[in-house]
């Protein structure tokens, strides 16, 4: 069973301190050889830059992996290992081959069967076959969509596959691998990162009236979940769901 944690905090500073207290006891937790982090773009990635150097982990026990990511060469400001890789070489102790990035120069279904070879060499894998991160860190669109898993996409109904590529993304660029759900929902912590008043709405239909969209089938089987909003991402969430602010 899932354990699930809203939190609407007053401000990002504070959905920032959360955010960094859980990473570390997560951490702090993991008694495996290394400690694997899932990492999401967009607006997630501001919060961990600011969040990441703060930390105390033996970083060379780290590795980072990405929860989707866009095709696009490393230099490109689409790309999310290189915004990461932009923000913290030389801000914390790191190598670039910690990242365990997508190959970029390949093309269509060999992106994602790369990265799944390059994922098995280095994650844990269950027996049932799929591999276990220690931390996935997840953000989500006005629209319900996280890591690059859209509403009404045939990518949702993916239940073997690790890794699927997607070449008609409605968000650009079109061309990106994503993380599948069973994939995500075997991860041990899960954390969402949700601010702004532009994604209350969808919050709302998600978290109270559980309506059907990628964000809302986040669900670790056996891990726990963690919504953490701003005031203004949670305004309509109701008291008893968290919609007061800690």
């Amino acid at each position: 069973m899932t354990m699930k944690t809203i939190k609407v905090l007053p401000n990002l500073d504070v959905v920032n301190s959360e955010l960094r207290q859980i990473i570390q006891e997560t951490y702090d937790n993991c008694k495996k050889r290394l400690f694997t982090i899932g990492l999401s773009g967009g607006s997630v990635i501001t919060c961990l830059t600011t969040v990441l150097p703060t930390l105390q982990v033996n970083w060379k026990k780290v590795r980072f992996f990405f929860c989707d990511e866009r095709i696009v060469p490393f230099d490109d400001p689409e790309s999310t290992f290189g915004c990461y890789w932009k923000a913290l070489e030389g801000v914390i102790p790191i190598e670039k081959d910690q990242f365990i990035e997508i190959d970029p120069t390949l093309d269509g279904d060999e992106v994602a069967k790369k990265y799944v070879q390059r994922i098995g060499a280095t994650a844990n894998v269950d027996r049932a076959g799929f591999p276990v991160f220690n931390l996935l860190l997840l953000g989500m669109g006005p629209d319900g969509h996280t890591a690059s898993l859209f509403p009404n996409h045939k990518a949702l109904e993916e239940t073997k596959e690790w890794v699927t590529y997607i070449d008609d993304s409605p968000k650009p660029p079109p061309k990106r691998i994503t993380l599948t759900l069973p994939v995500i929902n075997n991860a041990e912590t899960v954390i969402f990162v949700s601010t702004g008043a532009s994604k209350a709405e969808i919050l709302k239909k998600i978290i109270v009236e559980g309506e059907d969209y990628p964000a809302g089938r986040v669900n670790p089987k056996k891990g726990e979940l963690f919504w953490l909003l701003d005031k203004a991402a949670g305004s309509l969430l109701p008291a008893e769901m968290g919609g007061s602010v800690v």
